[in-house]
């Protein structure tokens, strides 16, 4: 089982993850989502000792990653399928790192058939598509047989067989009671593989429960409408009559109606009254995708300038949920409480490791004071369990750019930011918060060339 509890890194001034809690069971695929710059792969070089963290711990089976005795026969992971030799064969890349970890020669043989590429287990990696060098990154992760696994964009490149074939080992592998905990951007493979989800947005936790109690959460049903294509007036006629018994009213691409607000039978009902026929009436629930765009539009950093002119959040139907704004951000035209912290929540340390000097639960320096209440929307009390308010001072620097990584082989990802301020360089910061020192040491994930 892996375990964050108040994780905290800041790179100088910029913070990256803040106060994450949470837990990845075994026997289930835990999905990591969250926009890009939000922190998850901060976190998950965090869990393998990449990172250190500035505050809070992480552990794997109850030790930190560095602490694990051969940590390659526990936690495998893929976090960059690039980090490989491109002049070593794919037999000498997997027989490389089994040598490091005391791994038995034919468990490279084994792994190679396990992802299909012992016919180019001879042929150098450079000349690998990209579909085949994320077969040969997840060859690597499995070779210890560990029972802790870790991918980041696992089906990156991979054609549609590919993405089957992952999708089938990803259950497989939780279905022994591995632990396995998957970053990916596409929900419409989320909502196919993952059992659970954790959500980020800028560092901190937005939320952690199942996928179908998310989609619940964050997602109204609906109901699709359809009259007759040849009597357009009837479509008209019908439209009118549902907005006049409160419902709300979208049209879609095929002419039919996308009805909120009204159960069916009372659709039905109005239908009648209204001497409208029907070609269909079908209820309907939110995808996954559609229930993270609601969860995370408030944290999103990067926006089309084009999505920006034309408004990108558009007003909510009746009934639906408001988007939940991140912790301590707030959010323009709605006021709500942070979501509580789902599950398991562990007393927090004393004094963090690593060096780390900041006690895990702090006061968030980087954080923007959340808005009054919106007109319509009565405030709320936050819970206990909300991150604590930051001084209001912070909130007017200006964002950084976010850190630069290295890759490595055990799995490298692509290193996003979360809620951080920065001072201009040429300006004094009026209260500059105290940047936790780094650790000192880091561990070195690549092999050396073979001569």
């Amino acid at each position: 089982m892996i375990e964050a509890v108040g994780l905290t890194k800041r790179y100088g001034d910029k913070t990256a993850v803040y106060n994450l809690s949470f837990q990845v069971r075994p026997g289930a695929v835990t999905g990591f989502l969250g926009p890009n710059g939000s922190g998850k792969s901060t976190t998950m070089r965090m869990i393998l000792g990449l990172d250190n963290p500035t505050s809070g711990t992480v552990t794997i089976g109850g030790f930190p990653y560095r602490k694990l005795p051969n940590a390659a026969r526990h936690v495998g992971a893929l976090l960059d399928a690039k980090a490989v030799h491109g002049g070593r064969h794919a037999r000498n890349h997997l027989l490389s790192l089994a040598q490091l970890s005391g791994i038995p020669a034919r468990r490279v043989d084994e792994v190679l058939g396990v992802v299909g590429l012992q016919d180019v287990a001879k042929k150098r990696s450079k000349g690998f598509s990209l579909g085949m060098g994320q077969r040969l990154g997840i060859a690597a992760a499995l070779l210890g047989d560990p029972q802790v696994l870790l991918f980041d964009e696992p089906v990156n490149g991979l054609d549609p067989e590919g993405i089957l074939w992952v999708r089938n080992l990803m259950k497989s592998l939780a279905a022994e009671g591995r632990t396995v905990f998957v970053s990916s951007h596409l929900m419409s493979e989320m909502a196919l593989t993952a059992d659970h989800l954790i959500v980020i947005g800028r560092g901190q936790l937005l939320s952690d429960m199942s996928v179908s109690d998310f989609i619940a959460a964050n997602s109204a049903g609906f109901a699709r409408v359809r009259t007759p294509h040849s009597e357009p007036q009837l479509r008209e006629k019908l439209a009118a009559a549902l907005t006049e018994s409160g419902g709300h009213v979208l049209p879609e691409q095929d002419g039919a109606l996308r009805v909120t607000g009204l159960p069916l039978p009372r659709i039905s009902d109005i239908a009648h009254e209204a001497d409208v026929r029907l070609w269909e009436l079908s209820p309907h629930q939110a995808s996954l995708e559609e229930a993270y765009m609601r969860m995370t539009q408030g944290a999103v950093d990067y926006r089309s300038t084009i999505d920006q002119k034309a408004g990108l959040q558009q007003p909510l139907p009746p009934g639906a949920q408001p988007p939940m704004p991140v912790p301590g951000q707030g959010q323009p035209g709605w006021y709500a409480p942070p979501p509580p912290q789902q599950g398991y929540a562990p007393p927090q340390p004393a004094q963090a490791p690593y060096g780390g000097q900041a006690p895990a639960g702090g006061a968030n320096p980087y954080a923007q004071p959340s808005p009054g209440p919106a007109q319509g929307h009565p405030a709320q009390p936050a819970p206990a369990s909300a991150a604590p308010a930051a001084p209001p001072a912070a909130a007017s620097a200006p964002q950084g750019p976010a850190p630069a990584t290295s890759p490595a082989t055990v799995a490298l990802g692509k290193v996003p930011a979360a809620p951080a301020d920065q001072a201009p360089a040429d300006a004094a910061p009026s209260a500059p918060a105290p940047a936790a020192p780094q650790g000192q040491g880091t561990v070195s994930t690549t092999t050396e060339d073979v001569r």
